[in-house]
């Protein structure tokens, strides 16, 4: 990816390739900074096998620190600004990160400063938030918001940017093994639930982003990717970053997701492509002045993260005239595996085809190892460049997912239920984690899902399932209508009566008035809602 990016700075160094809120930089500048960060790494003595971690929100830092990174061989692991404390601490152990690269911000600083003695870490490099505003915002968030600002002691420990990034103008070139060089270290439950280090190789990111890119067609002019999602996050790493600068798009971002700033965005810089999680398109979809906004600049929506409501989908391409099309991937695959495609047959409720040198076998759950006949439910496994070389130090975890198979390709276990149609298309019917057995029977919460989201009235919702004396698990749907709409429970059922089976029908229905759970990119959040149901209901339901 780094000569990705050197090759769209020599094409368009004065074509802006990054804009935060309103402040622009050219891919000259933007490949001056990468440039000047890693030579700055490099003083330091940071280089292959080291590891430096980016706590960061979408701004200009993110890509200047993430190629930097790379261009020193080192590993980039990525945080979650939204981390606790107790979770950064065990993230930074676990992956053995040495540098925290990081902003000025209150909410960032205090809880990664007390953690430089308490942890391995060497250094913390602080950026000023306000020197990535434009003018006059940086002068008006030092003075209106100054309290959201961390006061910073500067050590040997503690380095701001600028001296980082005043140590040269050119790094030593390092020689890359594409294959084992491992580029980032990204987080994630897995199947196991434990977060792990999914180790993605140079190849492994690059493979992605091309693959991911041959689905569009090639760039008509200046393009715009419009970045919602947190680089952070591997959806966006690959969909929002790394394909963008592939094909020299200019990213558009901002530090946050909020629906009305996303909007005003649209309107102002008429972005082409955004990546986004089902709960944003919906949002959209729900917005109550929507038809004040324009937002036929989009032409090609990407939808991840989650499993994509057909009427949500529908929706939006209505309000819009944009091609949504719905992808699915892992941590593991750096992470996309497939993806509708933009032109052609489009199958609302599939995940696609999977990507240019991909296979996707259906496998038998049971044996992990029969491939299992078109329509048959099965465990959906991946085989493909993009596959990840293994969990970082976790070689049991890493030996539990990851299979040698023929032709010395690794065959990647996902934990997701699928059928693949005689096209090849691909559906996700469930997580096996989040199946539901109610009186000996599989039960799919996607299934429930998707017929409830027919209902006009609905807005939001998560189905799961809870524990029963009885029937082992109960079927629950949680609900949030839309405004000024108004439904019953009795009313739910009767609409589902011929659309789902007796065995799938919830047995219990909560409507709440207030937004669903949501994880940090937007996705509605099964295990949060359980488990705020379970601390409401400790004792096993009679």
């Amino acid at each position: 990816m780094t000569e990705a990016l050197e090759n769209t700075a020599r094409k368009n160094p004065e074509k802006t390739a990054f804009d935060f809120l309103g402040k622009t930089y050219s891919w000259h500048e933007m490949s001056q900074a990468v440039d000047r960060f890693a030579a700055g790494l490099q003083a330091q003595g940071i280089g292959k096998s080291d590891k430096v971690g980016l706590l960061l929100p979408n701004c200009p830092l993110y890509p200047i620190a993430y190629y930097g990174i790379l261009k020193t061989g080192a590993t980039v692991v990525n945080y979650n600004p939204l981390y606790s404390t107790r979770e950064l601490a065990h993230q930074i152990q676990d992956s053995e990160t040495q540098i925290m690269v990081s902003l000025d911000l209150r909410i960032l600083c205090d809880k990664i400063v007390p953690l430089m003695e308490e942890m391995a870490l060497k250094q913390l490099i602080i950026g000023k938030f306000t020197d990535f505003l434009p003018f006059p915002k940086n002068i008006l968030f030092s003075l209106f918001k100054k309290n959201d600002v961390a006061k910073i002691q500067y050590s040997e420990m503690i380095k701001s940017l600028d001296e980082y990034m005043d140590k040269g103008d050119t790094p030593t070139p390092v020689t890359i093994n594409p294959e084992e060089d491992v580029a980032v270290l990204q987080y994630t439950g897995g199947t196991t639930g434990t977060p792990k280090g999914a180790m993605l190789t140079h190849a492994n990111i690059h493979t992605n982003a091309v693959q991911a890119y041959s689905n569009f067609p090639d760039p008509e002019g200046h393009e715009i990717m419009l970045a919602v999602l947190p680089f952070f996050h591997v959806f966006a790493m690959t969909a929002s970053l790394n394909m963008a600068i592939l094909a020299g798009m200019e990213i558009v971002t901002l530090p946050r997701f909020d629906l009305d700033d996303v909007l005003k965005i649209i309107r102002r810089k008429k972005p082409h492509y955004m990546p986004a999680v089902p709960a944003i398109f919906n949002a959209i979809n729900n917005h109550p002045r929507i038809a004040d906004y324009d937002l036929s600049s989009l032409r090609f929506c990407i939808s991840g993260g989650a499993p994509l409501p057909v009427e949500v989908k529908r929706q939006f391409e209505e309000r819009t005239g944009c091609i949504v099309v719905e992808g699915y991937g892992l941590s593991e695959t750096s992470p996309v595996v497939s993806v509708n495609p933009p032109f052609g047959e489009n199958v609302a409720g599939s995940i696609g085809l999977p990507l240019p040198q991909t296979i996707v076998e259906i496998i038998d759950p049971e044996d992990k190892s029969t491939p299992l006949p078109i329509g048959q439910r099965g465990e959906l496994c991946v085989r493909g460049p993009q596959v990840m070389k293994g969990y970082y130090n976790k070689p049991e975890e890493t030996a539990d997912v990851l299979r040698r198979v023929d032709e010395g390709m690794m065959r990647l276990y996902t934990g997701d239920i699928a059928i693949m149609d005689e096209r090849g298309y691909i559906y996700i019917v469930d997580r096996i984690k989040d199946m539901i057995i109610t009186n000996g029977y599989n039960v799919y919460p996607r299934n429930i899902e998707e017929a409830i989201y027919q209902h006009e009235s609905v807005e939001e919702c998560i189905v799961a399932g809870l524990p029963d004396a009885q029937r082992g698990e109960i079927v629950k749907a949680w609900i949030k209508l839309k405004n000024e709409k108004t439904l019953t429970a009795k009313g739910l059922r009767e609409f589902l009566d011929d659309k789902i089976s007796k065995m799938e029908m919830p047995r219990e229905i909560e409507f709440r008035e207030q937004p669903l759970p949501k994880t940090m990119i937007g996705k509605l959040s099964r295990k949060d809602i359980v488990t705020q149901e379970l601390e409401r209901f400790r004792a096993p339901r009679a």
